[in-house]
């Protein structure tokens, strides 16, 4: 039986402009911010988890792309979201690529999107959470507010020979007020960019972020923990590589996965998947590549490395599934814009019974 939420964005929502559905919920759900606040130390509590020395009040968390500024992470997090990433933030700001950028396929219950790191900039996200911060409540762990981690990219126009400049710039602006910093080198929509997921490529550039954090936090009793996001079209060589080379540097935890651009096995019609155009493809048919993934990347890395599994989880026997795989946390993001405001906490809830049985 569909939620009135479903019936409403089956028959109503998908009538409206993707991205400026989102612009529209996501105003709706900074206004509700406050009142959110207040019903969620009301509602009832997931079990938390502990990785990377962060307390989790819950396993599942929003994946970066929703909240690309920083604007609304308390009032995501008071929707039962374990934890918020931000991001994808640009060394410097950019627009994104033109208009329409975001498609539903509703008949496969996901999204494509070209959008193209669209944000305001380390500087000015930097700035936002500056002011934020001062003002947050501690948790128990002694930092403030909701668990956040910041995914930082490569700025459209920057070449090669100078992203490992352009990331610097962001982790020293934004390390300070990342619970966890996540190097995304696997988004298919800028130029070059998953190209920097070839281990030559990637060491340096890993090896420059940690030490670039570090310079900016040695304050801290414990250092920023650093992760990497990856794309689900490595080849599964290609993903014990980067496993590896993981293990080696020391990384606290890999991401898998980011949106595919593969478009086989769709239920959508083929003039359906046309007019979507290119873009990274994300939702239920990502689900299968990205569990492979986690597999693949479990079995390399022992188990004390953090995997965060993301793709194609929406109900409670997919978050079981991904957790038996291997993942120590979950993210997700297509399955909100399809389930509604009340989902993660829904979800959370569900898979903290789950893990009692």
């Amino acid at each position: 039986m569909s939620s009135p939420y479903r019936t409403l964005f089956d028959k109503v929502l998908t009538r409206v402009d993707p991205e400026q559905a989102h612009h529209a919920a996501f105003a709706a759900i900074r206004a509700a911010g406050p009142a959110l606040g207040g019903l969620s130390r009301l509602a009832p509590r997931p079990a938390g988890v502990r990785r990377m020395g962060l307390d989790f009040p819950g396993v599942l968390g929003l994946a970066a792309g929703f909240d690309k500024n920083g604007v609304g992470i308390d009032a995501l997090a008071a929707l039962g979201f374990g934890f918020v990433e931000i991001g994808t933030v640009t060394g410097e700001p950019q627009p994104g690529n033109p208009k329409p950028r975001l498609v539903r396929l509703p008949a496969d219950r996901a999204v494509v999107n070209r959008m193209g790191f669209n944000n305001d900039g380390a500087e000015a996200v930097a700035e936002r959470l500056r002011r934020r911060s001062s003002s947050l409540p501690r948790r128990g762990d002694g930092r403030r507010g909701p668990v956040l981690g910041i995914n930082i990219g490569k700025t459209k126009v920057v070449g090669e020979d100078e992203a490992i400049a352009d990331y610097e710039k962001s982790t020293g602006l934004l390390a300070p007020y990342a619970d966890y910093l996540v190097v995304n080198v696997s988004s298919p929509n800028t130029p070059g960019l998953r190209d920097l997921q070839a281990t030559a490529k990637l060491e340096p550039l890993l090896r420059a972020v940690r030490a670039r954090a570090d310079d900016v936090t040695g304050h801290r009793d414990a250092r920023v923990p650093l992760l990497v996001k990856i794309a689900p079209d490595l080849a599964d060589p290609d993903v014990l590589e980067v496993a590896r080379l993981a293990c080696d540097l020391g990384l606290d935890g890999i991401v898998a996965t980011n949106t595919t651009i593969e478009r086989t096995g769709l239920s959508s019609t083929a003039a359906e998947i046309e007019r979507a155009g290119a873009g990274g493809l994300s939702g239920e048919p990502l689900r299968k590549r990205s569990l492979a993934v986690l597999r693949l990347l479990r079995s390399q890395v022992g188990p004390e490395m953090t995997l965060v599994g993301v793709g194609g989880i929406a109900g409670v026997e997919d978050a079981v599934e991904r957790l038996a795989a291997g993942a120590d946390l979950l993210q997700a993001y297509t399955a909100f814009i399809y389930e509604g405001p009340w989902w993660a906490r829904k979800l959370n809830l569900a898979i903290a019974k789950e893990q009692r049985r």
